[in-house]
């Protein structure tokens, strides 16, 4: 066993000087699989009930390997390597993840390299027909190939058996030319076949900020909601949503209305999720020079939101997620900035706005950051992961990261 449990026992110190329970009755640490030096980790209900967990483990200089493994409560399956190579593209905001489609398929992306520059990289995408265990042929879902950047995917389930795939596209991007208004990052979409054959690529809003994570959910009658962080000429950088209603895709709505003037990307997506009709958003901003974590509701399908409302602590970084449960409250998470290091905060949010007290799930310490955690629901449990720091001679006198893995229970 790791340093998880000293670390653990750390965070929970300093856990309980940050807030008192307001979400959780219990959190409880559990090991994860990975084998060290391991990074990015994103998380998937499955549809009976057991979590499907993905991560990225560097060996070496330059050789990483994209694994996953399944969690049914009590222990881990074996870890399965998606993909390796000293071409995938590992980045600590551009990550892998997965989505379970409607007929027990699970679809996970990966990225890998295009070319020599820096960003030139490309989705890949496969499926598993046996809950993990082995892999198909690998999938690109873009029909551009140029060395550009393609990622910052979002996954949905599509249809009985398909996969709808939405990304950040830069094949007419050229950052020599940024200020050109037709050079920008394009925001694009296609669909999946369970056999993989791909549908065109279309084109979603033609110029989006160029790194931030992308995020996407399906409210009751079939609507696509899509999120993410939007660029103007005048570079305002606010949140955006298009929606896919009866096969059509609608044109950009920007929803939050900060008037974040920003000259560069700052890192820091939206997430949204959808229960019924309504439809929650939740982003970060820094506009006025204030940063902040705000949370808005929608209650036509994603078509309208109401007002944002502040939910953070005051010293936010963002980096939130969120998921919507079926009494039609929100969790949501996000990065605060505390004296103890970074900590993971989550709070249950009403249709209201209101938040209650957030409660802290870890604390990062002295050590890495803890990246973008992520989290899922699986009855009245909430499972997280996220990238956690130790230091352990087996990986060096400069230590390394594992995945920080933890099942909370909710409050009734």
């Amino acid at each position: 066993m790791r340093l998880a449990l000293t670390l653990a026992s750390i965070s929970l110190i300093l856990i309980a000087g940050l807030a008192r329970a307001q979400v959780f009755t219990a959190i409880e640490m559990i090991d994860s699989p990975d084998r060290g030096l391991a990074e990015q980790p994103s998380l998937v209900a499955l549809p009976d009930g057991r979590v499907f967990l993905s991560w990225t483990e560097l060996s070496g200089l330059v050789e990483a390997s994209v694994l996953t493994a399944v969690f049914d409560g009590t222990t881990w399956s074996e870890p399965v390597s998606v993909a390796q190579g000293d071409d995938l593209f590992v980045n600590f905001a551009d990550f892998p993840s997965a989505v379970a489609l409607r007929d027990g398929t699970i679809a996970v992306h990966w990225l890998r390299m295009l070319g020599a520059s820096p960003y030139a990289y490309g989705v890949n995408i496969a499926m598993s027909q046996d809950g993990g265990a082995t892999w198909g042929e690998t999938i690109v879902p873009h029909r551009d190939d140029s060395p550009r950047e393609h990622g910052f995917v979002s996954l949905l389930p599509d249809g009985p058996d398909g996969a709808l795939v939405m990304w950040l596209d830069a094949r007419s991007y050229d950052p020599a030319q940024a200020d050109a208004s037709d050079n920008a990052m394009q925001l694009r979409a296609t669909t999946l076949t369970a056999e993989g054959a791909r549908a065109e690529d279309l084109m979603l809003d033609a110029r989006t900020c160029t790194c931030c994570q992308t995020s996407a959910a399906v409210t009751q009658d079939g609507t696509v909601l899509l999120a993410y962080r939007d660029r103007t000429l005048d570079e305002i950088r606010d949140i955006s949503v298009v929606r896919r209603v009866d096969g059509i895709w609608s044109e950009p709505n920007s929803v939050s209305n900060d008037g974040w003037e920003i000259a560069g990307c700052p890192v820091n997506g939206p997430a949204i999720d959808a229960q019924g009709d309504f439809a929650a958003l939740v982003w970060f901003t820094e506009a006025d020079g204030i940063p902040a974590v705000k949370l808005a509701y929608s209650q036509d399908r994603g078509e309208n939101f109401g007002r944002g409302h502040r939910i953070d602590l005051g010293d936010p970084s963002g980096r939130v997620d969120l998921a919507m449960l079926p009494d039609g409250t929100a969790l949501v998470s996000w990065v605060e900035r505390t004296d103890a290091g970074e900590a993971l905060m989550v709070c249950r949010a009403t249709q209201t706005g209101s938040c209650g007290t957030p409660e802290a799930v870890t604390v990062s310490g002295s050590g890495p950051s803890i990246g973008f955690p992520r989290m899922t629901p699986v009855g009245g449990d909430v499972y997280f992961a996220w990238t956690a720091p130790f230091r352990d001679a087996s990986v060096g006198s400069g230590g390394g990261t594992f995945i920080g893995f933890a099942r909370a229970t909710l409050l009734p």
